[in-house]
């Protein structure tokens, strides 16, 4: 190995373009690749910022020669040479005219051959690169999605400063309050029996720091909840935390359309159309099934209810009767791909998700078609729903039944979506955004058999909903909004609760007695006696509004130590055990369960 010698670098490997030519350089990377050619030796140089090729020949001292030679994948290596154009070009990266005759070289480290190549869009298993994530790491599509982050961090804190925020630090070791996940619990070594826990979210910090009078908050805060993973959910995420005071929805909602205009310009060079499209929760319940729904491609729901309530069929007229309803979907241009097998396949996958069943009807390109349950209706009948449906030859419709209105339009939903991958009808390219207003204020838990917090008890009823706090709950809507992208909740966020005495009465309809409020919640509440500005906010996702402007699958693509499924870090092989001598100073002992 050689010594540096101070030599300094100059320029990231791919930074270097045409106009350097002539220039003295030095460099610094990993070798992507070695090729021998006898007389002559080319090196590929790769650093976070590209590719550069070493170029070693004739001209080269013999011990320059003899170094190149004798490297190999992942050394790391440190070049002078002069810049030249390349005689034969590389139009496949930004560096492909241009070469380095290098006429100093030092191998800084030298490298084991790696367990999987370090290349872009590696097929190598996942969970093998993730055990050795600080080679996947290497790879320039993850170098590129971590660089983006940082881009998006910085644009981020530009944006809100620019606007008046202040970036303020909420604790990590908090007390634990119900926000609807597990929490994460740390056990006090100083209070045994006592815990913290890990915040998922700075809720309570950011209003009270609106109590403060620092107006408006903002933080890239971590945030922790203990629940299953998915593609788009870790146990510890980064939320862009925000907080304004003297405000009403609409000028959260203008201050965060702000903010992605800029991102998405300042990041991607896209201009996002503005304002975003609002519907009510109402509204996209009823047209796609879901509260996040992607609006890039149709296939809208349809209400079948009317047009079947007395046509004699008890799988469509059983749930009318039961006060539930029956609905559809039409899937255009979609006979040839949704062939009987691929229904049978969709039918097991609704009866999944809580389904009695799934009744379909193809249109055949002939003007024929054929059907699930046609044997049980008249012409006009089916007439009638050809008509809702909208179907035309070549298209699927698909219909759903329940004496639960919910399910059928959850049900539809899920099948929306599933039908839309199945046809590869989604826009690659396209951002969609969508804000969701006039969220429930209580959700009915099925388990619990009461009504819950569709937010958090914090979230301010709309006005002319107060009436219905104590008389009807199902009528509360709340000052709650959220932001959709192309089917993915990005951002929740409300305006808040101040009044003492109405956050009393949510308390007690939510099933708090007043000494359990007192107990959660008591230094919020206390606080809000001592004059609190009218305020609201939301989180934004970062992991999630990265993943989605990069098109990655999963989120962890965008993290650079993420967990797996099971919420462990194969890298650390973290959870892990620990000695009986640090459970015994914070108090703890293990049993069997």
């Amino acid at each position: 190995m050689d010594i540096m010698a101070g030599t300094k670098r100059t320029h990231y490997c791919g930074q270097l373009r045409t106009e350097d030519i002539g220039k003295t350089v030095t460099v610094a990377g990993w070798v992507q690749r070695q090729r021998d050619l006898g007389a002559l030796i080319f090196i590929d140089l790769r650093d976070r910022e590209g590719i550069i090729q070493l170029a070693f020949g004739e001209n080269s001292p013999k011990d320059i020669f003899d170094k190149a030679f004798t490297a190999r994948s992942e050394f790391v290596l440190m070049a002078t040479g002069i810049v030249r154009e390349r005689s034969a070009k590389n139009k496949d990266i930004p560096t492909g005219d241009i070469e380095i005759e290098v006429t100093e070289l030092k191998v800084l480290a030298k490298s084991e051959t790696p367990p999987f190549e370090i290349v872009e869009n590696s097929h190598t298993s996942e969970l093998m690169r993730l055990k050795h994530r600080y080679l996947d790491l290497r790879r320039p599509d993850l170098q590129r999605n971590i660089l983006m982050r940082h881009k998006i961090s910085k644009i981020t804190r530009d944006y809100f400063d620019e606007n008046g925020f202040v970036e303020i630090e909420t604790p990590i070791l908090i007390r634990s309050t119900p926000e609807g996940a597990r929490d994460f619990l740390v056990p006090s070594r100083v209070h045994k029996g006592s815990f913290y826990a890990l915040p998922q979210s700075p809720q309570l910090y950011k209003q009270l720091s609106m109590v403060a009078g620092f107006d408006r908050y903002m933080q890239i805060a971590r945030c922790f909840r203990d629940e299953d993973l998915r593609a788009d959910r870790q146990p510890e995420f980064t939320q862009i935390d925000l907080e304004m005071s003297f405000v009403e929805m609409d000028d959260v909602l203008a201050m965060v359309e702000g903010y992605i205009h800029r991102l998405f310009k300042d990041a991607l060079a896209l201009d996002v159309s503005m304002p975003f499209p609002r519907l009510t929760y109402h509204e996209v319940m009823e047209r796609y099934g879901t509260d996040k729904p992607d609006t890039r491609y149709a296939m809208e729901l349809f209400d079948l209810s009317e047009i079947v309530k007395t046509c004699g069929f008890g799988v469509f007229t059983g749930p009318i009767e039961g006060g539930g309803s029956v609905r559809g979907i039409t899937a255009k241009n979609a006979v040839t791909t949704l062939t009987r097998k691929e229904i049978d396949k969709l039918t097991e996958f609704v009866k999944g998700i809580g389904a009695k069943g799934l009744a379909w009807i193809r249109m055949n390109e002939d003007g024929t078609n054929t059907s699930s349950f046609a044997k049980f209706m008249t012409d006009d009948e089916m007439q009638a729903i050809l008509a809702a449906a909208g179907a035309e030859a070549g298209d699927v419709v698909f219909i759903i039944g329940d004496t639960n209105n919910n399910h059928v339009l959850s049900a539809l939903g899920a099948l929306r979506a599933s039908v839309a991958k199945r046809l590869d009808i989604i826009p690659k390219t396209a951002y969609n955004f969508l804000w969701v207003v006039q969220f429930p204020f209580f959700d009915w838990d099925e388990e619990e058999n009461q009504f819950v917090a569709m937010h958090h008890p914090f979230t301010a009823p709309m006005d002319e909903c107060l009436e219905y706090l104590e008389a009807d709950k199902a009528k509360v809507r709340a000052k709650a909004y959220d932001l959709v992208l192309n089917g993915i909740e990005l951002s929740s966020g409300s305006i808040r609760i101040t009044d003492p005495e109405l956050q009393k009465r949510m308390f007690a309809l939510l099933g708090f007695s007043d000494e359990d409020a007192q107990s959660k919640f008591g230094y919020l509440t206390d606080a809000f006696k001592y004059g609190a500005p009218p305020h609201g906010g939301m989180g934004i996702g970062l992991d999630r509004l990265i993943m989605q402007m990069l098109g990655c699958e999963s989120l962890r693509d965008v993290v650079a130590f993420p967990k797996v499924q099971n919420a462990s870090e194969p890298m650390t092989e973290c959870p892990a055990g620990v000695d009986e001598v640090q459970l015994k100073d914070l108090g703890l002992q293990l049993i069997d369960i």
